[in-house]
This record gives structure tokens, C-alpha cells and sequence, in this order.
């Protein structure tokens, strides 16, 4: 791994394909820029249509081969790919930090979340072990998960390493050989996954990174022998890797944006609310599809709102909050702030000019908590996808009110309320449409084997994207129904030297 480590100099990243790296020279290049300070940490090359059809060739060829290996052979080399990431833990997680923003505390959580996938494919093989049944007399029924075959993954820039693994070992562990297209604004962590992957044992060409932008999603959606593809980012792009792939005749799973909506009941615990809203909408500095982006206020909350902000206020940029992707990201959230202001919501904490205590921050990009109080449902804060650390708050008189607001969303990932009462929470978890419900949690992100996805406008295709369902959605399920003659009549079989006698 020393060749690949983060600390030195910017890294060149390369195309992988048939167990190859590629440097690809005659490819544009693009800049790959820390959000921390600004600096340039990498380079990545801009790949297009050949590219996308090397790699996917050498996978094709690889994939047989692959698909007759034994499952317990596949899940022993993700045990191992699994070691080797705790081994490398403090790698992974700089490098995570370095090119997402991340502080390096969430760096190493989304890592361990990923290994959380890695153990559950692991442990797959014990899901499928009562696959067979008698199901009349002398016939017998069973189902055996077959591979798909080259699939894909087109994966965002806020979880670098962790997005990636909802889908690699679930797709390797059936069989597959896998594609990754990372972000080409954070491709540097998949180069260290892919070398530790084939430390691992991986046989050549199962696994392939191919980096990029448009051109090679359109690639990948269009080709042939890609059989699969599973997407998260944006709805606007979700839509379109839908569209267009399953217009070709793909199995497609795109997960898009989200609004989430977190309800406050007069009855709440005080500071366990305030924790939970805190931490839900300025973790990874907003920028995740879990992010609390509404407080729903039923009644006199405002005694939870004002812990709210004084917890807010004591975030150090830097140390308890990341920075923004980029410069483009940055200025798209100051004007969504500027934009409710001037709509008439008041602004009870601003986080716009703000930067952190760190060694050159002045040339990363920054922007603290900001609360935006008594916004209307119309406004475009409380109905546009902000990403970042920006909480908006819109004062409902009742709780069916809150709960028609929150589905009034075009999007449904998540929805939380914090009460201390049973019968409200039960009246939200029955009644808002969203995929992941929260009761007294505000990142309802379900752990394995509960699977990961939401509703609408958030997820394009059927089922979710890990969990059993991830499971299902990267194979296929062959059903053999068998009889033989001597169990269907009365006579006496000769099996070897043994007589049996049918009855």
C-alpha cells in the first residue's frame, strides 16, 4: 500500500481492468481538489466510450469463471479484503477525509459501516440454506441465486468508500464481476479499496475501476454486456441512469435525493431532541441523504429549538464539522440562505462566511450550522435539496399538519419524530410516506441486515440497495422442480447393491 499512500504527493489515478493498472496518458485529467485548503491531492483521468469497452470486455471474460467459484472461496477472499481494510484503517480514513471534506472521525465511520456490508455478504451463503422443499409426493422444489453477470456501480462524492461497499460485496459475493465508476471528484479512496481487494485474492478482472464522468455513466448504461447498475446520487441523474438503463434493458436500482422531515412534539425529551437534530443535520456537514433538512415545530417547541441553536453555535469547523465538496457546492448553499432571508424567514443562525481553524482553511470551503426559522412550506428552502448544514423550521399547530407537510415532499428517504409518546409515534411511523422512519433518532439509517432505501422521488426501481434485498437485486433466482419414475409408482428400485422397496 505504500505506493498508493495519501501524505506525499498529489496521486495520479489510473483505470483498472483485467487485473492491469491503466495511466491512460492520452486522457484530459482532472484536478482532484482537498475541500479542507483548496490543494490539488490528485488527478484523475476523464475516460470515455473505449475505455468503458476495455473494461468491460476484460470483466466479461473474468466473470465465469468467478461465478463457478464456490461461494465459501468468495466470501473467504472479502473476510480477508475485510482484515485488510482494519488493517489499513488510518489510510482509509485520510484519505476519505482528505478528498470528501469528512472530519476524520466520520471518515472512519462510514468505513466501519462498510464493513458492516462486507460481514453480512460474508455471512449470506446461511440465508439461502433452507432452498429446497418437498412439495407434493416424490416432487421437490428448490432455488439456486445465480449471477448476473458484469454489473455496476456509479457511486457519489460524499461517502467515497462507503456507498462503494453497499454494493461491491454484495455483487462479488453472488458471483459478478463489478465495475466501479467512483466520483471523479473523490476517486482517490476506491484506488486503495481496489489494491486492497486484490491483496485479497480477487481473482483478475472481478473487479475493475473505469473514471470519469458523463460520458462513462452513458457508456455503462448503454452497453450490452453490463447487466446491472446500481446508482446513488442526485434525483435529477437518478432519473436518467433509470431511464436510459433499463431502456436498455437493464436491471436498474438509482437512489436519488431526499427532504427529510423530523417532527418535535411538545412532549420530546429536551436534550435527547436536540442531540438528535444537532447531529442529524450538520453531520458530514449535511451533505448525505439522511440529513435532517426540516424541523416540523407541533406547538411550543421553542424551548427545543433554542437548545438547538446553542448546540449549534459551539460546532468547531474542522473538528466537529467537515467542509463543503467545492467551491460550486459552497456558493449554491450561501444562496439558498440568502434566498430564504429574502423570502422572509427569519435567520436564527447564520453560517455563511465562516471558515475553520485549520492550517490554510481560508482556501477550502466552508460554511457553518445555519437555522432558518418560520419558513413556509412553499418556500424554495423547505422544498429544494440544500445539501449542506442548513435546517429549516416551518411551525405546524398539529401533528397530522407535520405529517402532511413532510408528505406533501416529492421525496421519501427519511422521516423521524421525537416524542415521548407512544401513540405519536405510532401515528408517524403508520402514516408518513418515507422509507426509513426515525423514532427519537435522526439518522434513521437501518443496520444489516435491514436494508438501506427509500420512496418516490428517492429511489428509482424496485427493492432496496443493501441487506437482503441488495442481495436479491444483484442475482437472479434459477427455481428446479424434479421427480423421478420410482418415486412416482409402487415397484422396488435397484440402487447399487441396495434393493428399496417404494411404498
Amino acid at each position: 500500500m505504500a505506493d498508493l499512500n495519501i501524505r506525499g504527493a498529489a496521486r495520479n489515478c489510473r483505470n483498472l481492468s483485467a487485473g492491469d493498472w491503466h495511466d491512460d496518458a492520452h486522457l484530459p485529467r482532472r484536478d482532484v481538489v482537498s475541500p479542507h485548503n483548496g490543494k490539488v491531492i490528485g488527478q484523475v483521468p476523464l475516460s470515455g466510450v473505449q475505455e468503458v469497452a476495455r473494461t468491460v470486455e476484460a470483466a466479461a471474460l473474468a466473470w465465469p469463471r468467478w461465478a463457478q467459484t464456490p461461494i465459501r472461496t468468495r466470501a473467504e477472499i472479502l473476510a480477508r479484503f475485510k482484515s485488510l481494510m482494519q488493517q489499513n484503517l488510518s489510510l482509509l480514513a485520510d484519505s476519505v477525509s482528505a478528498e470528501s471534506g469528512k472530519t476524520r472521525v466520520e471518515a472512519e465511520a462510514g468505513l466501519q459501516k462498510g464493513m458492516e456490508i462486507i460481514d453480512f455478504a460474508v455471512s449470506s451463503p446461511n440465508l439461502d440454506l433452507w432452498d429446497s422443499a418437498e412439495v407434493s409426493i416424490g416432487v421437490q422444489c428448490q432455488f439456486r441465486r445465480e449471477s448476473l453477470g458484469v454489473v455496476a456501480g456509479i457511486t457519489p462524492f460524499n461517502f467515497p468508500a462507503m456507498v462503494p461497499l453497499w454494493m461491491i460485496p454484495l455483487a462479488l459475493i453472488v458471483g459478478n464481476a463489478f465495475i466501479l465508476k467512483p466520483s471523479e471528484k473523490v476517486p482517490l479512496t476506491s484506488q486503495l479499496l481496489a489494491q486492497l481487494l486484490m491483496e485479497s485474492g480477487l481473482p483478475r478482472g472481478v473487479f475493475s475501476i473505469v473514471n470519469g464522468g458523463a460520458e462513462v455513466v452513458d457508456a455503462l448504461l448503454v452497453h450490452p454486456e453490463v447487466k446491472a447498475i446500481g446508482f446513488v446520487g442526485s434525483t435529477a441523474v437518478a432519473s436518467h441512469v433509470y431511464r436510459t438503463g433499463t431502456a436498455h434493458h437493464k436491471r436498474v436500482l438509482a437512489l436519488g435525493g431526499a427532504k427529510n422531515h423530523i417532527i418535535v412534539t411538545p412532549d420530546c425529551d429536551p436534550n435527547l431532541t436536540a442531540k438528535g437534530i444537532l447531529s442529524s443535520f450538520t453531520g458530514c456537514a449535511g451533505q448525505r441523504c439522511m440529513a435532517a433538512s426540516v424541523l416540523l415545530a407541533v406547538g411550543d417547541v421553542d424551548h427545543v429549538i433554542q437548545k438547538v441553536v446553542e448546540l449549534a453555535k459551539g460546532q468547531c469547523l474542522g473538528r466537529d464539522m467537515g467542509a463543503i465538496i467545492d467551491d460550486a457546492a459552497l456558493k449554491r448553499i450561501e444562496r439558498a440562505i440568502t434566498q430564504a432571508e429574502s423570502e422572509g424567514a427569519k435567520i436564527l443562525l447564520d453560517g455563511r462566511g465562516q471558515k475553520a481553524s485549520l492550517a490554510e482553511s481560508e482556501r477550502g470551503f466552508w460554511v457553518g450550522p445555519t437555522i432558518i426559522d418560520h419558513a413556509r412550506p412553499e418556500m424554495e428552502c423547505a422544498q429544494m435539496e440544500i445539501f449542506g448544514p442548513v435546517l429549516t423550521i416551518i411551525r405546524a399547530s398539529r401533528l397530522d399538519e407535520a405529517v402532511g407537510i413532510s408528505n406533501a415532499s416529492p421525496y421519501g428517504n427519511a422521516a423521524a419524530v421525537f416524542t415521548t409518546r407512544g401513540d405519536v409515534a405510532h401515528y408517524v411511523a403508520s402514516n408518513a410516506n418515507a422509507g426509513m422512519i426515525g423514532i427519537n433518532i435522526g439518522v434513521p439509517v437501518p443496520r444489516e441486515p435491514f436494508s438501506f432505501g427509500g420512496t418516490k422521488q428517492s429511489r428509482f426501481g424496485h427493492g432496496d440497495i443493501t441487506g437482503r434485498s441488495g442481495l436479491d437485486f444483484w442475482s437472479d433466482f434459477k427455481k428446479i422442480t424434479t421427480t423421478w419414475p420410482a418415486l412416482q409408482s409402487n415397484s422396488s428400485v435397484q440402487v447399487g447393491q441396495f434393493l428399496l422397496h417404494t411404498t
